[in-house]
């Protein structure tokens, strides 16, 4: 995950604050910890895919880098993805990290690809009402983010994140578990920045540089790796 020094082309506006409700409710976050070099990750890999097609859950996969001794390095993988995983264990008691492996909205763990308990786990966060309300509009050049509390109440202090993420990649793989596989790679995380902290009082905005190619998504979580408050993306 990239530093907030490393934030300094990001401008921070005074947009006037936001007084009405999302207009839709905010998708259910299902973050997949997985890897290129994992025997295992291919069933909860094609499970993404179906999710990625839903408008009410916000799907991301993170590759992790703790399999790239086998002899495959995954070309997604990223250390700070492997110290988020490692940060939802300690956060939830758990020693032990696995692949696959996904967390929803930060905080039920769910092993593998289980599809009925993974649609057990959505249906139960989307009657949840968030606490924060998070809106992004679109201009010519960037991305207007405003972020602020439901009604004037006070929400949890919480960190405001930007992820970058490409729909679908394929990739032909030459070595390690999955050796001579050709496999296709649905909502890859491939830039993760910590915009802000916020203490869930007054509301904030920002702006970000439109993501190109790349699609977008915006996390409000809890701090320490606690339950994703709310979430929007951008296709």
């Amino acid at each position: 995950m990239k530093t907030i020094a490393a934030l300094a082309s990001l401008l921070c506006l005074a947009f006037p604050a936001v007084s009405v409700a999302d207009p839709e409710p905010a998708p259910v976050v299902v973050e997949l910890f997985t890897s290129q070099g994992c025997a295992s990750c291919p069933p909860a890999d094609a499970l993404m895919h179906k999710l990625s097609e839903r408008d009410d859950v916000l799907a991301l996969a993170f590759h992790v880098d703790y399999w790239d001794y086998i002899g495959w390095k995954d070309s997604f993988a990223d250390p700070a993805y492997t110290a988020r995983q490692k940060a939802y264990a300690r956060a939830m008691g758990r020693r032990m990290v696995h692949t696959p492996q996904m967390i929803v909205m930060g905080q039920e763990d769910i092993e593998g690809a289980d599809p009925l308990k993974l649609a057990d786990a959505i249906a139960r966060h989307r009657s949840v009402a968030s606490p924060v309300s998070l809106s992004l509009q679109v201009s010519a050049t960037a991305v207007s983010i405003s972020v602020h509390p439901v009604d004037g109440r006070v929400s949890p202090a919480a960190v405001i994140d930007v992820i970058r993420f490409t729909p679908l990649r394929r990739v032909a793989i030459s070595r390690g578990e999955l050796a001579g596989r050709t496999l296709d790679y649905a909502n890859i995380v491939e830039d993760w920045v910590r915009l802000a902290e916020w203490d869930g009082t007054e509301p904030v905005s920002f702006s970000v540089p439109l993501p190109g190619e790349q699609s977008l998504a915006v996390l409000v979580q809890e701090t320490g790796n606690g339950p994703i408050l709310t979430a929007a993306s951008l296709d």
